[in-house]
């Protein structure tokens, strides 16, 4: 099955804006190479760059002088952002782009109006925080995605009604909230979601927070794969898009916005790749979970409250939270200090959490190395009481499903049945099949 589509661009039928983008690019100094082309046809969705001819592994697709990139520091208004600084900061750290964004879209003389254009309006962008929260519910029950949309929208609302709202109102001649709305806000906040890129930092600069997102003409047409065959490079200069792998004549061209699970492409870019598309594909297991399995194998008052100070324990160890995931991929446990730890402690008896207590939590250093290390080939080799209470964990995690693997298994196999669904049922399929069969895959492993 063909990738899914990325982030729908402009409506079909309408005047294409591309050509006038292009020319855009020209002026602004961004260098095509002209072995390639930006096209709709031959796209896994919406625009899309291709191969118009053989291209080598590190050859330059495109090359984006920091000028043309689309920042608060590049704005229009860069200036009053500057100093406003303070009062803009917030917990995402996007509002000062954010702002950007809302002025440059819809003023009439904005430089930037020929790169909008490839959205003339932003009701294409399908994430889940646009869908009902019924539909939402129903779709992904499960995948961990209602609960960040939630978290999401909340802090949307926020961070307009407490720092935006009062920065418009402090600048009538620039902004207007009746124009510039919580709606535009929200669909701004998904667009920087799908579309923008965050440099990464220094070495020497770990220390600092993120840098702040901005939009990179040209290289945010690029849809995305697992299997990438391009990526964007960073320079004092300019950005550049550079293949990594040969790549024939009328191949598209792919970047990566890095080892995304099928549910955080979803929740951030609005899409998800079919299985076996997305080898960075992973499953959650709640930390609350393994705590609920230990406590109902607890065959007394007196284990279950063993149960809980070894929790607490652990909370104190920050190896586990009462949010906290331990999350699994394709080959191994990605939290696996956590997860190993956690099994462990929650298996011990009680003389041994005693004295595992009285040691701080500290082990040998053998010891401790080869109990972290949760390969699928040492899964399989836990102890049997951990293989038991990670069983039982995974068993109350694919309960949290509102359908089963088989169901879904036959309804991808079956594409008739697969093409009567909608978009967002594909979507949410995909996503709900991957973190099932990761979750099975598991299960077999200690069973």
């Amino acid at each position: 099955m063909a990738s899914s589509p990325k982030r729908p661009k402009a409506a079909a039928g309408s005047a294409d804006p591309l050509p006038g983008f292009v020319a855009w690019c020209g002026r602004a100094g961004v260098e095509l190479s002209p072995k390639v082309r930006l096209s709709r046809a031959g796209a896994v969705a919406g625009y899309g760059m291709l191969a118009a001819q053989e291209l080598e592994a590190g050859e330059v697709l495109v090359t984006v002088p920091r000028r043309a990139l689309l920042s608060q520091h590049t704005s229009s208004i860069h200036t009053l952002l500057e100093e406003a600084q303070e009062s803009l900061q917030s917990q995402s750290g996007w509002v000062p782009l954010l702002l950007a964004l809302l002025h440059e879209y819809t003023a009439s003389n904005s430089q930037w109006k020929p790169y909008f254009s490839l959205w003339q309006d932003f009701k294409s962008l399908d994430h889940p925080m646009f869908w009902p929260e019924e539909e939402r519910t129903r779709l992904l029950q499960g995948t961990g995605i209602p609960d960040a949309v939630e978290k999401d929208l909340a802090n949307i609302h926020l961070e307009y009604s407490s720092i935006v709202l009062p920065f418009m109102e402090s600048h009538p001649n620039i902004f207007d909230p009746k124009l510039h709305t919580l709606e535009l806000y929200k669909q701004l906040v998904a667009f920087v979601m799908a579309y923008s890129f965050q440099e990464p930092l220094e070495e020497e600069d770990d220390e600092k927070g993120p840098n702040p997102p901005m939009m990179v003409p040209v290289a945010d047409i690029l849809n995305h794969v697992a299997n990438h065959n391009a990526n964007l490079e960073y320079s004092p200069q300019c950005l550049r898009m550079v293949t990594t792998q040969p790549i024939s004549k009328g191949q598209e061209i792919f970047n990566t916005y890095g080892q995304m699970a099928n549910w955080q492409l979803l929740h951030m870019y609005g899409f998800a790749e079919p299985y076996p598309g997305n080898t960075n594909d992973t499953a959650d297991i709640q930390m609350v979970t393994v705590r609920k399995a230990a406590l109902q194998r607890a065959k007394s008052e007196a284990q279950q409250q063993l149960v809980l100070e070894q929790w607490d324990f652990l909370c104190q160890l920050e190896m586990v939270g009462e949010e906290g995931a331990f999350v699994l991929g394709w080959d191994e446990v990605l939290t696996e200090e956590e997860l190993s730890t956690t099994l462990k402690v929650l298996c011990m008896s009680e003389e041994e959490f005693k004295e595992y207590k009285e040691q701080d939590g500290w082990e040998d250093d053998s010891e401790e190395e080869e109990n972290s290390t949760l390969s699928n080939e040492t899964l399989s080799r836990l102890k049997t009481p951990c293989k038991q209470l990670l069983y039982d964990s995974v068993l109350l995690t694919l309960e949290s499903y509102g359908s089963d693997l088989k169901a879904e298994q036959d309804l991808l196999n079956n594409r008739e049945a697969y093409e009567k669904l909608s978009r967002r049922e594909q979507q949410a399929l995909h996503v709900r099949y991957g973190q099932k069969r990761i979750l099975h895959q598991l299960l077999e492993l200690v069973r």
